[in-house]
């Protein structure tokens, strides 16, 4: 009930407002007399003032001179965007239908439950904010109407849980307006460059790979990495990701990475011919679809007895259940730059306000909105609007150990001479599946 007064509330107010804040000396000659020539005393040479260096411009950080202006405020605006889908939800009145919660809308209302308690945390700290949210779902504030009657002109930070065909346009408007954009929960780059105002914080597919690459080969002595992968455009753009993370690394120990490609037409022998029996087949599978996934999978499944198989996934293997009996003692990995145990006392409070006010428990999206949050406001009254040159700062840690980076996508590229594409964080854990609970097995990458 009280979610539902919640979304009602945000349809009746589209957005609110939370007011939290020499010259040289000649002797002329003697006169001529008799007898030897006087002796002339030569003009004594001007001494030369060392010359003062001007002191030297400093580059403006990362080459973007926005950077380098600190600008601070008594109060901040703050512009949150989260999908609420209230047009569809309320198409013909202010009453839910069937008093149930659509599930689509559940992810988007619960990072803005999450944003609102990061604010009110703040505001008990003095943090002077004023804030909007926009629901980017809806057809009365949409990105583009919102840049076309300059609603958005005067904020200094945008927070956005936006995805295709949002994040596009809102982050050519940050760029010209040199505001600050931190892309909350899409996990892609949007095809987007020469933008160092975009700040990427759930990392691209590029860095999940490059990620468990590495971690293969420094988390095991002997081993044989092998990518398997379908025969597909994409899966083969991952697999060159892979390549390429293999060529950058300097690593004495490193082991070659050799290339299986499979169908449902692959026999036993063609796949195990790839396989070591004398060391682990640490095998990285690039299917992003539980389908996909459980196939090779049961390809492999029977011969984990002879060959010693650690299986490292995508990211997208987070939410999948290997439940079968098959799978039973494969050792299975996935990434993500996000791991939350919930011990906290941040996560504490956040869970023990969601079981009060709504009897549930909260997802994800209730702790990422509430640490984005968090996390950029706090660096944002500590630093000011432009708090791009110190954006690791673990005294702000909130759940997670970020690690934004300045991304540069043109090969040959020096960071010396241009501003990054965008910044990403290349924070990524690698967590174990279990039965019960997954496991992190590394601290940070």
């Amino acid at each position: 009930m009280n979610r539902m007064k919640t979304l009602t509330s945000l349809a009746v107010l589209a957005s609110f407002l939370v007011v939290l804040q020499a010259c040289s000396i000649f002797r002329s000659a003697p006169a001529k007399t008799d007898g030897p020539p006087p002796e002339l005393s030569k003009p004594k040479p001007e001494e030369k003032k060392p010359e003062e260096k001007k002191p030297e411009a400093k580059a403006a950080p990362f080459n973007v001179p926005a950077f380098a202006r600190e600008v601070k405020r008594s109060s901040y605006n703050i512009a949150v965007f989260a999908p609420l889908y209230l047009d569809s939800v309320f198409a013909t009145s202010l009453e839910i239908p069937g008093r149930t919660m659509p599930r689509y809308v559940l992810p988007g209302l619960e990072f803005y439950e999450g944003v609102q308690l990061a604010l009110d945390s703040l505001q008990t700290q003095g943090a002077q904010l004023n804030v909007q949210v926009f629901d980017n779902k809806s057809r009365n504030t949409d990105v583009a109407s919102l840049i076309r009657t300059h609603r958005l002109d005067n904020t200094d930070l945008i927070i956005g849980a936006v995805s295709t065909p949002e994040l596009k346009p809102l982050s050519d408007f940050a760029k010209q307006k040199e505001i600050n954009l931190v892309s909350a929960t899409y996990p892609n780059d949007g095809g987007i460059t020469d933008n160092p105002f975009l700040l990427i914080s759930n990392s691209t597919l590029r860095s999940h790979v490059e990620a468990i690459h590495d971690y293969a080969q420094k988390g095991f002595a002997n081993k044989n990495i092998l990518v398997v992968r379908r025969a597909s455009s994409f899966e083969a753009s991952i697999a060159n990701s892979i390549k390429a993370a293999h060529d950058r690394l300097n690593y004495d120990k490193k082991s070659r990475v050799r290339e299986v490609i499979w169908s449902d037409a692959t026999t036993d022998q063609q796949l195990t011919q790839y396989l070591l029996a004398d060391r682990p087949n640490l095998l990285i599978i690039t299917a992003l679809d539980e389908a996909g996934a459980k196939t090779i999978l049961r390809k492999l499944a029977p011969h984990r007895g002879t060959y010693p198989m650690h299986v490292f996934g995508m990211p997208t293997w987070d939410v999948m259940k290997f439940k079968e009996p098959e799978f039973a003692g494969i050792t299975m990995y996935y990434s993500s730059p996000y791991y939350n145990d919930k011990t906290d006392l941040y996560s504490r409070y956040i869970t023990d306000h969601f079981r009060r006010v709504y009897k549930s428990r909260p997802s994800d999206m209730a702790f990422k909105g509430f640490e984005l949050t968090y996390y950029f406001v706090k660096l944002l009254t500590q630093d000011g609007v432009y708090f791009n040159k110190d954006l690791n700062k673990p005294g702000n840690r909130v759940f997670t150990s970020f690690n934004f980076q300045p991304v540069y996508l043109k090969d040959g590229e020096s960071s010396t001479e241009v501003m990054p594409d965008y910044f990403e964080n290349k924070n990524i854990y690698i967590i174990q599946k279990g039965d019960s609970a997954d496991f992190k097995m590394n601290s940070a990458l």
